[in-house]
């Protein structure tokens, strides 16, 4: 199923969607069926940055420049290894919204991907809130909250591990409530070929390196903190002061701990895309990687 975007807008996915002459897939239990599809995609992957770099309102806005090449030597010499997408970027930069977008979209695909929230993974501190009296007053008191320490990142580690080669996990579940409680074991995620990981403890040391693909998102200030003050009203009933409060907060952790981490991005994408661009994106990966006779 193929959405309803009108595809002819799109020169590029238009010439993917009807190109009639299909490739003999490879044969990828060999090397050399391995490295025919490595080129393939190099080769469909520039096209896409050349593609987009002509749009208005283009979604990338960099690459580093050995990712192409590491990318598919990682699919030449480890074929069976699951694919993981780390998806980073400051508080109210899409990451969100955009994971949204894909799932909804891989779903209609019938594109066999799991998605899993690094905020899931936030050390439990009810009993901090019990003794401080509220999250804001916690927060107040000088805890940071957004901290590697305030994750469980060796459990996050294992559970990326086991993905990584094929085993279906069990992730924590935080609730964001207000309340700092951490079930643990709640949330079956299974080990599809793709697994998306999205949120801020991504591209922290010992859980980089799990990924296969690195996408930090990046999106203006002024847009960040309108969304994340529509969000704290509208969503989150959170009164005026206390919401900018919470802001100024994240201001100064992202700097910390988030902003650094663009270094580590294989590649950065523009957190105020269109999403119905977004989508067409998508769906073109889908129709290059199933192109084969």
């Amino acid at each position: 199923m193929y959405s309803s975007i009108n595809i002819m807008t799109y020169p590029l996915l238009t010439k993917e969607f009807f190109e009639k002459d299909k490739l003999l897939k490879p044969d990828l239990t060999q090397k050399s069926g391995r490295e025919l599809l490595a080129f393939y995609l190099q080769t469909k992957f520039k096209q896409l940055i050349a593609f987009d770099k002509k749009c208005s309102n283009p979604i990338i806005i960099d690459v580093h420049p050995d990712f192409i090449s590491k990318f598919t030597k990682r699919l030449i010499d480890n074929p069976n290894k699951r694919l993981l997408i780390g998806i980073n970027g400051a508080s109210a930069s899409g990451k969100s919204t955009i994971c949204s977008a894909i799932q909804r979209m891989t779903t209609d695909l019938d594109m066999p991907v799991s998605i899993l929230s690094t905020d899931n993974y936030f050390k439990d501190i009810s009993a901090l809130i019990l003794k401080y009296g509220s999250f804001d007053k916690l927060r107040d008191s000088g805890y940071d909250i957004d901290s590697p320490n305030g994750f469980q990142l060796d459990t996050l580690q294992e559970d990326l591990e086991n993905l990584s080669v094929g085993i279906n996990i069990k992730s924590p579940k935080y609730l964001p409530n207000g309340t700092g409680v951490s079930i643990p074991n709640s949330i079956l995620v299974k080990a599809e070929k793709i697994i998306i990981i999205e949120g801020t403890a991504t591209f922290f040391t010992n859980i980089k390196d799990i990924f296969d693909i690195k996408i930090f998102i990046e999106v203006d200030d002024e847009i960040r903190k309108q969304r994340f003050m529509q969000r704290a009203s509208s969503e989150r009933n959170q009164d005026l002061e206390n919401a900018k409060k919470h802001w100024e907060y994240l201001i100064c952790a992202g700097a910390k701990y988030i902003t650094p981490t663009r270094k580590e991005a294989d590649i950065i994408i523009n957190g105020n895309v269109d999403l119905n661009y977004l989508i067409q994106i998508i769906e073109y990966l889908h129709i290059i990687t199933n192109s084969f006779l």
